[in-house]
């Protein structure tokens, strides 16, 4: 019987590792021509959905050069008030329309390079909600900044920065 089921098996096997290394080379050409599709479609707001990727992770990158500037500051002995100030209006301008950031089509599914992960659309309501308190926290990081008080600015610090925690722990990839 064992002679049966090798003979029987093999040339399953056989065909299974033929239709696997077939799959791995066209599949990999074919989910690269889709991921290009996906990247070139346009998006109702006219963007490709590589622009979008692209865009937004330009305007959070710009949000965590801020971050880290009045990070640095607070830690420093003698803070620039000046560079806080600076750093904090940036904040707010940076994220205006964030909600919008993360059209349908713009998530892993694309094909593309991102951090964001399915949960976003997959729970847009409460992500929405954290972008609110996002930005709300980095108004109010802003009025803090500009009142001068460093230790006003350290508590609207890390306010905001529990509000970016906060949708990083279940939006975002490797955070």
């Amino acid at each position: 019987m064992k002679t049966l089921r090798v003979k029987t098996a093999a040339p399953a096997i056989a065909a299974v590792m033929i239709l696997t290394a077939c799959g791995e080379s066209g599949g990999s050409e074919a989910a690269s021509e889709a991921s290009s599709e996906a990247a070139s479609a346009q998006l109702p707001n006219g963007m490709t959905i590589k622009e979008q990727i692209e865009a937004r992770q330009g305007q959070l990158e710009k949000v965590g050069d801020a971050f880290k500037a009045i990070s640095d500051q607070l830690k420093a002995g003698s803070p620039d008030i000046a560079v806080i100030q600076e750093a904090a209006a940036a904040v707010p301008e940076a994220t205006q329309g964030m909600a919008d950031w993360f059209p349908e089509g713009s998530g892993p599914e694309s094909g593309i390079d991102t951090d964001a992960l399915p949960s976003i659309w997959e729970n847009m309501p409460d992500f929405q909600e954290k972008v609110g308190n996002m930005q709300e926290a980095a108004a109010a990081l802003n009025t803090a900044a500009q009142g001068g008080d460093i230790a006003a600015i350290g508590e609207a610090f890390k306010t905001t920065g529990g509000t970016c925690k906060a949708c990083h722990d279940d939006y975002r990839l490797d955070d």
